[in-house]
């Protein structure tokens, strides 16, 4: 008896292992392949950008835009220059992408001047230039036969006549690219020293007064807003500029590097950081 009850048993077990082999209707789930998660170039993929800058303010906003680059698969280079020839003349022979440090009546200027095919493709701040002195604490204060020191390249030195002009300190003919020779009336007989813009502020203790550069005026610790007594207004077609060569103003980079340029980042750091001295211009 109970061999017939094991081998009864085990024909049971039998046929259930079976049926759970061999019936079941529990379907089976396929696990479609995961797709690899999209990343950041790496930093041997990035492709680099080289922009040729004065130091104040226009490499402190390239740093700015490294990573907005970066995130394109562009790596920024900058290049600083102390003057205002090199770097155009450096874009011209194809030793940099770009540059950021002027505006377009001085590139038009240069362009004529040195017979360069350069162009640009974005506005992004205004730097308003302005007159300093250390021993005037009015403008209303500056003594007959004043000697000023301005810039000596046209654009820049018709910029701080204009200036002078619309504060009623002399009167000029009409025009963008006035020079000394254009002055009309000169009440209070003051001279002019012409002086390389970069050079202005470590004379200044030598002259009444000067016309001096933002950027410059900046590195030389300098503030627009609190220390000049006079100033250009925001309506100034003093633009800086990002300036490119015409055989490359459409490329992707280029393209790239004006949209970064005239991000909201920038947009704010320029007034976090400047505090009205410069302005965005977009």
């Amino acid at each position: 008896m109970k061999s017939k009850k094991l081998v009864a048993l085990g024909l049971t077990l039998a046929l259930s292992i079976a049926a759970a082999a061999c019936g079941s209707k529990t379907p089976t789930t396929t696990t479609a392949p995961t797709a690899a998660p999209t990343t950041a170039p790496t930093k041997a993929e990035l492709k680099t950008l080289k922009v040729g800058a004065t130091p104040v303010p226009h490499a402190e906003i390239l740093e700015v835009i490294k990573p907005l680059l970066e995130a394109k698969g562009y790596k920024l280079e900058i290049i600083e220059f102390t003057d205002y020839v090199t770097p155009n003349k450096a874009l011209s022979s194809k030793e940099l992408d770009a540059n950021f440090f002027q505006h377009v009546p001085y590139l038009e200027e240069m362009n004529t001047k040195e017979n360069l095919k350069l162009t640009y493709t974005v506005k992004v701040h205004v730097e308003p230039i302005a007159f300093y002195s250390e021993t005037l604490k009015d403008i209303k204060d500056l003594p007959d036969g004043a000697t000023i020191a301005i810039p000596n390249d046209p654009t820049n030195g018709a910029r701080a006549l204009i200036l002078l002009a619309n504060n009623g300190l002399i009167k000029v003919k009409d025009g963008l690219l006035i020079t000394a020779m254009d002055i009309t009336e000169n009440p209070k007989k003051l001279k002019f020293e012409e002086l390389e813009a970069a050079a202005i502020a470590r004379a200044l203790q030598d002259v009444d007064g000067a016309v001096i550069n933002t950027n410059y005026a900046l590195e030389a610790g300098l503030n627009p807003v609190a220390d000049a007594l006079i100033i250009e207004d925001q309506n100034s077609p003093y633009a800086n500029i990002l300036a490119v060569r015409e055989d490359n103003k459409d490329d992707a980079g280029i393209k790239a590097l004006g949209e970064a340029l005239n991000s909201p980042e920038v947009k704010k750091f320029i007034a976090d950081e400047y505090k009205g001295a410069i302005v965005p211009a977009f």
